[in-house]
């Protein structure tokens, strides 16, 4: 088994030596030390650190990727981490779906404010003004009042 100093494992991940120092603080990294104290790991200890920076890309909060890992003290099959997740992403999934309607939504708003100006005759001026009754846009602009 092949041992990892802190140096090697910061290049091999990217990650800062503080942030693997924290992360061992925190329970999600268990690391060795030798007689002198110094931090080794380990390729299993490799393979934690992608799949925290894989679940922090992903959204997780470093709480939440934590309960996940503490899931393996619980259940020595690993199902009950499988279960957690999966929860978790289909939760995170949904949650972006949704951002990204809302997203949609700008996009779509800013595009017809384009447009509405682009095509505006006098430029900003005209909007609102005389021409407002007969906008084709007057059913979603703010500024158009039926009298």
């Amino acid at each position: 088994m092949k041992r990892y100093k802190i140096g090697e494992v910061s290049r091999l991940t990217g990650l800062t030596l503080r942030t693997i120092r924290y992360y061992g603080e925190l329970g999600l990294l268990s690391e060795a030390r030798t007689n002198g104290g110094q931090r080794y790991y380990s390729d299993s200890d490799l393979v934690y650190l992608k799949r925290i920076m894989e679940l922090k890309f992903l959204g997780f909060s470093l709480e939440e990727i934590s309960k996940i890992i503490k899931l393996k003290e619980e259940d020595k099959s690993g199902n009950k981490r499988r279960m957690e997740l999966l929860t978790q992403y289909r939760s995170k999934l949904s949650q972006d779906i949704e951002r990204m309607k809302i997203l949609q939504e700008h996009i779509d708003e800013l595009n017809w404010h384009i447009k509405q100006l682009e095509e505006a005759e006098d430029g900003f001026k005209a909007c609102p003004g005389s021409l407002c009754a007969s906008c084709e846009h007057k059913s979603r602009c703010i500024f158009f009042k039926e009298n």
